[in-house]
């Protein structure tokens, strides 16, 4: 797995994940302490790993700058891209991370990327003696799965144009920064098909 080793969290990391936490609820003095003592720094390089197919999701990553993909590789090697994932998001392969089962995702950085990571039984830890992060953590939950359950009706009840339209106005950032083959693997369709989309939506504007 091409990635650095984990190391501490520097302050100023430490302190993007307190901002996003107290998003949710204010934290204490301890509670600060406790995620500075809990999580680990990665820098990953473009391409490098997250977790590959077959290994077991150890991490729960928050992360701090680049961006990444989660996919799935079909029995002929084509990949099915599921999630993306950039600043202040969370990442994490969930069915593997909590039963501790062999995962069937891959997750790799599109960029230079840093993360803060949680392991499994610290993350259960903070859940039993903190409870403000059980409630941030079903938070995080809940939207992710909300986001899945949206795609799943589009993936049903939309053409292709129109699910480019709904990526286009709830992940603006990732238009111009996600290579178009991501994009269009995304969405279930081809880079082809795709470009013959944009350029449609450029006339008609």
């Amino acid at each position: 797995m091409n990635t650095t080793k984990a190391s501490a969290v520097n302050d100023s990391l430490a302190e993007q994940l307190i901002r996003f936490f107290t998003g949710y609820f204010a934290l204490d003095k301890k509670e600060c302490d406790e995620v500075i003592r809990l999580f680990s720094q990665r820098n990953i390089r473009r391409k490098g790993y997250l977790l590959q197919e077959g290994d077991v999701c150890r991490h729960y990553s928050f992360i701090v700058s680049g961006c990444f993909k989660m996919f799935a590789v079909d029995p002929v090697g084509k990949e099915h891209n599921l999630q993306f994932a950039a600043e202040n998001e969370w990442i994490s392969d969930l069915h593997s991370f909590y039963e501790e089962e062999p995962s069937r995702m891959h997750i790799e950085a599109i960029e230079p990327s840093v993360v803060l990571q949680i392991q499994h039984d610290d993350l259960l830890y903070l859940f039993i003696n903190y409870h403000k992060f059980d409630r941030n953590f079903r938070i995080i939950t809940e939207r992710k799965y909300i986001n899945f359950q949206n795609r799943i009706l589009q993936n049903i009840s939309s053409t292709a144009e129109e699910r480019y339209v709904s990526f286009t106005k709830e992940f603006p950032a990732f238009v111009n920064r996600i290579p178009n083959t991501q994009i269009a693997s995304y969405l279930g369709i081809t880079p082809e098909f795709l470009s013959k989309i944009r350029k449609k939506i450029m006339t008609d504007q």
